[in-house]
Order: C-alpha cells, then sequence, then structure tokens
C-alpha cells in the first residue's frame, strides 16, 4: 500500500474512532464536555474530507456524478 492509501487508513480509523466514542446527550452530560466532542469530531470529519479530495479526486468526481445521479 502507498503513502497515501496509509494516511487515509489512519484518518478514517481516527474519524470512526471519534464517532464510536460519542456521548449520548442526556441530563448528566454537560454541554460544555458534548461541545468538545463535537467539535473533535467535527475536526476529524473536515481533515478527512479534505484528504480525500486531496488524494483521490477520480472517485471524488464519481461520487458527485452519482450524487447527482441521486438528487435528479
Amino acid at each position: 500500500m502507498d503513502k497515501r492509501g496509509k494516511e487515509c487508513i489512519k484518518m478514517l480509523r481516527e474519524l470512526v474512532s471519534d464517532v464510536q466514542g460519542a456521548p449520548f446527550p442526556s441530563d448528566d452530560l454537560r454541554p460544555d464536555l458534548y461541545k468538545i466532542w463535537y467539535e473533535h469530531a467535527q475536526r476529524a470529519a473536515v481533515a478527512c474530507f479534505e484528504f480525500l479530495n486531496d488524494n483521490f479526486p477520480e472517485e471524488q468526481a464519481e461520487l458527485n456524478r452519482t450524487l447527482e445521479r441521486v438528487f435528479k
């Protein structure tokens, strides 16, 4: 596997880990703790999407075409 593939796998694992660790909003969970988790998960997701768009543009173009067909 090349360097891009390894980096992509690492980022996806971090993102999945963040999402799996998502706290369930409840009366016991303070809003500031939820905000910390949410911001962390958002940064991981944005970094992952940017990496995919920068390093796998062919796949992104195909995904865009697929989404356009779905929403017609």
